[in-house]
């Protein structure tokens, strides 16, 4: 028998079977009437699935091709199921879920809108900074059509893509050259490569840190072709344990300010103003991985101490690089600053071209560097300093939601300020333990944590215009937790 079309019914039993050769029947034949009574029945017809707003809206999503393939995978399951023991449901919603399901294990689900509650300032796998609306504002008409990217406009000749960063950059930092990168793995990359291939570099073995992603910097420095020289121990390294690893083969100096850790008790390390005067000395040039991409100075806890790139530049340090997505608060990016023929060094090599952004990266991280040139607060000033007005909105949505505004602390994150807590509140709700995985699968997703018993809030990280999107998320799981409660007996 072959398979019947998906655009129609399934036809069960041979139709000959309804004709009696000697007139017609008076009543059904028993396979017939087990046709019409067989559970596979039940599927929807594959037109009528198509226009369902579930089906639908996953085309609009995966596209209708994909769609369709795993449609009709779904819908044969469902025959060889049914033709065995009955579903529960047959309907059109659930056999959406199951190509869903199936979509997503092959394609993966689309980049979804988060509200992090987490209290997690840059949290990577939440993105990192939130982009400022006003360099979202009229991004389109760069976008959508052609740019000036590489081409000046007044001659029709060819420019420079780097041109206008690098001018904002240097504007920032005080520094006299600069470029930008992909990432911060990839300017430090980039600079080993450039000034230390098949060379020595020398690095405290306290510094020799992973970086995110499984990627450290002994394995960096393999890949760049250069040859680590670890000085100094692991907790205690000073500037003459620096001196006796130089040798006539020596390229660099290098010092890693530490990301997600740090030495606390017997520990001691050199500083930078300390390495500048030695890399004079010797001859032999300075590279300071920031990594936080703090462009110029603050006064603001806990980055106080931190040294900014524009602090490194005016110690004298000969080339500094840092992120874009950390304290910049721009996108995905690694700006290098330095010295003029340090940096034109990494310019002429044929690893720049390889690692240098694209046109959308290029636009948004300009957008941000002009801001920060007007001194314009952006998101993460007001996540660092979220002031009084903060303290009545935790009120408010505390009480909306049935919750207890409890003190917290707050992290920076993404490697910058490693282990330094940022005082403040959240909203502690007194919920079951599955209350934040219903929450993570809300629409949109909500990221909060768990502490004590309590699931906590921490709206340092929610902007306020998702308010009451977040209140209607909690709601919403809370409603479901009662519903599937079970009764109480008397």
């Amino acid at each position: 028998m072959t398979r019947p079309s998906l655009s129609e019914p399934a036809s069960l039993g041979d139709s000959r079977s309804d004709v009696e050769p000697d007139g017609p029947r008076q009543n059904p034949a028993p396979a017939a009437q087990g046709a019409r009574d067989d559970p596979r029945r039940s599927i929807p017809p594959v037109f009528k699935l198509l226009e369902s707003p579930g089906v639908m809206a996953l085309s609009d999503a995966y596209g209708a091709s994909p769609v369709r393939v795993q449609l009709d995978r779904v819908l044969e399951e469902l025959r060889t199921e049914l033709s065995t023991a009955p579903l529960a449901e047959v309907s059109m919603a659930s056999i959406a879920e199951r190509v869903e399901a199936r979509l997503s294990e092959q394609l993966g689900t689309p980049a979804r809108r988060v509200l992090n509650a987490t209290g997690v300032l840059l949290h990577t796998n939440l993105g990192r900074a939130p982009l400022p609306p006003e360099v979202l504002q009229g991004l389109e008409s760069l976008l959508d059509a052609s740019c000036d990217l590489e081409m000046d406009l007044a001659s029709g000749r060819r420019g420079d893509r780097s041109q206008r960063i690098e001018r904002l950059l240097r504007a920032l930092t005080g520094a006299p050259a600069a470029i930008a990168v992909n990432n911060n793995a990839a300017a430090l990359v980039l600079a080993l490569s450039a000034l230390a291939k098949d060379r020595e570099v020398i690095v405290s073995r306290g510094e020799l840190v992973e970086i995110g992603g499984s990627f450290r910097i002994p394995e960096i420095l393999e890949a760049s072709g250069a040859r680590l020289v670890e000085v100094g121990s692991t907790n205690r390294t000073r500037l003459d344990d620096y001196r006796r690893g130089l040798s006539d083969d020596s390229a660099l100096l290098l010092k890693v300010f530490p990301s997600n850790y740090r030495i606390e008790g017997f520990a001691e390390e050199t500083s930078v103003a300390e390495l500048v005067e030695l890399s004079r000395e010797a001859g032999v040039p300075l590279l300071v991985d920031e990594g936080s991409g703090l462009l110029r100075g603050t006064s603001v806890p806990p980055l106080d101490e931190h040294l900014s790139l524009a602090q490194l530049v005016e110690l004298g340090v000969d080339v500094a690089c840092g992120s874009g997505d950390k304290l910049a608060g721009g996108p995905q990016a690694g700006l290098i600053v330095g010295a003029s023929p340090v940096v034109s060094e990494l310019r002429k090599h044929p690893l720049y071209r390889a690692l240098r952004p694209g046109r959308a990266v290029l636009v948004l991280l300009e957008r941000v560097l002009r801001l920060h040139l007007r001194e314009h607060e952006l998101p993460l000033d007001r996540l660092l300093r979220p002031g009084d007005e903060h303290a009545q909105r935790l009120e408010v949505v505390a009480r909306r939601i049935g919750g207890e505004v409890v003190a917290a602390e707050g992290y920076l994150g993404g490697g910058s300020a490693p282990q330094e807590r940022l005082e403040g509140q959240a909203i502690a709700l007194d919920v079951d333990p599955g209350f934040l995985d219903r929450l993570r699968l809300a629409d949109p997703p909500v990221v909060g944590y768990w502490r004590d018993g309590r699931a906590l809030l921490d709206l340092r990280t929610v902007a306020p215009r998702d308010d009451e999107v977040l209140i209607t998320a909690v709601r919403a799981c809370v409603r479901r937790a009662d519903s599937t409660a079970e009764p109480v007996e008397a």
